[in-house]
């Protein structure tokens, strides 16, 4: 397979992630208890960690013992909490269109951390895609609750963050992608932990269908979906991945149209284009140049000798 076609199957499979959690809103509104964020964010990560965990059969160490909370705290505790905060307070789509910044704080720090060149056409796609988003999900009837728009705003920052930090440093010498998944989504779960037994509890009972759902959340929108969206931060450019967070919003539309028999608006069509066009734009203009290493400045192969020497396997802690 040559460079274009590895980085266009990349990129497809690494879209199904995104594609994966689109389908959160309706899974969150149609089977989950209403208002526990924190308990829907905690099942969602947890129990998937330690599963991963569990069949990796490694433990972190050394700098990865903070990093990985780090990198748990930032992609999973606390951006699913927020998530589900602006989803809970924001109807009619209005969190997707307020986390489609996520792109441009991405840029913004790979700039600094990893080096990477601002180019006039990665900001026009910022600006298509965030205004094929407003298309997408913004109608007339929706309403912009402040808590809701600052809980998606700090969502967008603390993915958007994650995502760059875990292309800066990579994984260790030795550890599969599921285990350096199975780290962070547990860390993220233990995170969310205390605030959830402090200011939610447990329910006293969950129905079959709460039960369902937090099932799917968890094997599939957490154990899957991160999986294969770690998989595609390894092997793309952090940007590149980035703008793969719009099949979100196209997900979710689609999904309220399919299910829940909403109607798709032309206007939304015009948006499903522009979104889809500033995502194809960002893939075919940031693929690396061929013979350019695909590991990133600060990465697992490029880290200092304070912590990782060339040519000395790190240590890992086995189950």
């Amino acid at each position: 397979m040559t460079g274009r076609g590895r980085i266009a199957a990349d990129s497809l499979l690494t879209a199904l992630a995104p594609m994966i959690w689109g389908s959160t809103y309706l899974v969150t509104t149609e089977f989950l208890p209403p208002d526990r964020p924190f308990l829907a964010a905690l099942l969602r990560a947890l129990p998937a960690g330690l599963l991963l965990v569990l069949f990796a059969r490694a433990l972190p160490a050394g700098v990865w013992w903070w990093r990985s909370l780090v990198l748990g705290t930032l992609n999973i505790g606390a951006f699913l909490y927020l998530l589900y905060v602006a989803a809970y307070l924001l109807p009619g789509g209005v969190a997707a269109l307020v986390m489609s910044v996520q792109p441009v704080i991405v840029m913004l720090l790979a700039a600094l951390l990893l080096g990477d060149r601002l180019r006039l056409v990665h900001l026009l796609a910022c600006a298509l895609g965030a205004f094929g988003v407003g298309l997408l999900v913004v109608g007339p009837e929706a309403a912009l609750n402040p808590v809701g728009v600052l809980a998606g705003l700090a969502a967008a920052v603390s993915m958007g963050s994650g995502i760059v930090l875990a292309k800066r440093w990579g994984r260790p010498e030795g550890v599969s992608l599921l285990g350096v998944t199975g780290w962070q989504l547990t860390a993220g779960g233990l995170v969310l932990l205390p605030p959830t037994l402090l200011f939610e509890g447990l329910p006293g009972s969950l129905t079959p269908t709460n039960l369902a759902g937090f099932a799917y959340l968890g094997l599939i929108g957490a154990l899957l979906a991160y999986v294969l969206w770690f998989r595609g931060l390894e092997r793309l450019p952090a940007l590149a991945v980035s703008f793969l967070s719009f099949a979100s919003p196209l997900t979710a539309t689609l999904l309220g149209f399919l299910v829940l028999g909403e109607t798709l608006t032309p206007v939304q069509g015009v948006g499903a284009l522009a979104a889809v066009g500033a995502v194809l734009l960002v893939q075919l203009t940031s693929h690396r140049p061929p013979g350019e290493k695909e590991t990133a400045p600060g990465s697992a192969s490029s880290t200092s000798q304070e912590e990782e020497r060339p040519g000395r396997p790190q240590q890992l802690s086995r189950l």
